[in-house]
């Protein structure tokens, strides 16, 4: 076990049977080494700075049906809402004001927000706050699309690849292509954007051998971002009634990522934070460096419910920076205002 450990530490690589036989395995003692090298190895790359965005999800309308997302087509249920550019820009100046200096705009698949809309929208952010990043997070679009939203000047796009295994892929996503995901994914790092992409942890159906699958996967692409949180139900889905995953499962991937990956940015999800009231500092500890606190108006925060009882009030709010300052220095670390790049960037 500890040589396999060694390796990820010292040379940020490890064979997929190296990996399974970890998982497989991996007992306390081991358990406690990996999260010693995965924060020495934050240390080394990042000090103890988390970067904090402003999250702004503007629409919960989605075209798509993944049968484990509260805000799926076939979800009648979802108060649907759409927020005006506007409103949206509202939010940015609330979050200047307050520090934040990346903005990160997340929706579901929403037709409405056609090039010509988003193209105006970041056009207007970037005028108005010439010192923000600004990250999308828009689901699958043509590659020209792509190619116009970064020339009008988002920096940053993130899409979960959501899985590696192609049969766990479209077991979970009927009505979506696993090859179009990939390729996706590459025409956002062909044209220039910091890529997040990333995957959940607990899936009903996946295994040791899926995850593995998911830790080369990232080795390849290389992201400059990569979001991992565990699954949690949505009642209102097929899965509703399945078992989530665990915090404790999911800790682990987050050391693993950050050991092959050791300049990554690594977000402490939410879900960590709905599933534990401790799981953002446990989280950051075990290597994560970014949390992303809600920006959305507080009438739509409910209603962007992609799992059941996720957080949207009180300390994950970006309105209350005060709250994740304190618990951010309590665990040990400092907050970073600042647009956080990926390291290769600003070099």
């Amino acid at each position: 076990m500890k040589p396999i450990l060694d390796e990820l530490y010292h040379k940020n690589t490890s064979s997929p049977e190296g990996l399974l036989y970890l998982l497989d395995h991996l007992d306390s003692e081991a358990q406690e080494l990996l999260s010693t090298y995965s924060h020495q190895t934050r240390l080394k790359h990042y000090g103890r700075q988390v970067y904090l965005r402003g999250l702004i999800e503007f629409s919960n309308v989605c075209i798509r049906n993944c049968l484990y997302c509260g805000i799926r087509r076939d979800n009648p249920k979802v108060d649907r809402y759409r927020l005006t550019q506007e409103e949206i820009l509202d939010c940015c100046r609330e979050g200047h004001i307050l520090g934040y200096r990346t903005y990160v705009l997340q929706s579901g698949e929403d037709p409405y927000y056609t090039d010509e809309r988003l193209v105006e929208l970041i056009t207007a952010i970037k005028a108005e706050f010439h010192d923000a990043a600004v990250t999308l997070s828009l689901g699958e679009r043509p590659y020209e699309s792509y190619q116009r939203l970064f020339a009008a000047g988002a920096n940053r796009y993130l899409l979960r690849h959501e899985t590696a295994s192609e049969s766990l892929y479209q077991r979970l996503h009927p009505d979506s292509n696993f090859h179009n995901r990939r390729q996706c994914l590459k025409h956002l790092k062909d044209i220039g954007y910091q890529v997040g992409a990333g995957f959940m942890v607990g899936l009903p159906g996946q295994t040791n051998e899926d995850l593995v699958q998911d830790l080369m996967f990232l080795k390849v692409l290389e992201p400059e971002m990569v979001g991992i949180g565990p699954f949690i139900p949505h009642g209102q889905t097929p899965l509703g009634r399945i078992k989530g995953g665990t915090v404790e499962k999911t800790l682990i991937m987050l050391a693993l990522t950050r050991l092959l990956l050791p300049e990554v940015l690594l977000p402490s999800t939410t879900a960590m934070g709905t599933l534990d009231s401790l799981g953002w500092e446990k989280a950051i500890k075990v290597g994560a460096n970014v949390v992303m606190p809600n920006l959305s108006p507080v009438k739509v925060r409910d209603k962007y419910e992609l799992y059941d009882g996720k957080i949207w009030t009180g300390d994950e709010s970006a309105h209350c920076r005060g709250c994740i300052e304190k618990r951010i220095i309590g665990a040990g670390f400092e907050v970073n205002m600042g647009r956080g790049d990926h390291p290769t960037w600003r070099r």
